[in-house]
């Protein structure tokens, strides 16, 4: 889950399993996509 970012048209990219995206299962693995256009400051990850 990121803070500090806007995600403009990829909100299901962030969010909580069977809410805005499907939970991953053990021993898988998430690649977040999104572009980060114009956009500075502090960024923070955490899941």
């Amino acid at each position: 889950h990121w803070h500090g970012f806007f995600q403009n048209g990829t909100n299901e990219m962030d969010g909580a399993a069977f809410v805005t995206q499907c939970p991953i299962a053990a021993n898988n693995s998430f690649i977040y996509n999104f572009t980060a256009y114009d956009q500075a400051g502090t960024f923070w990850y955490h899941s």
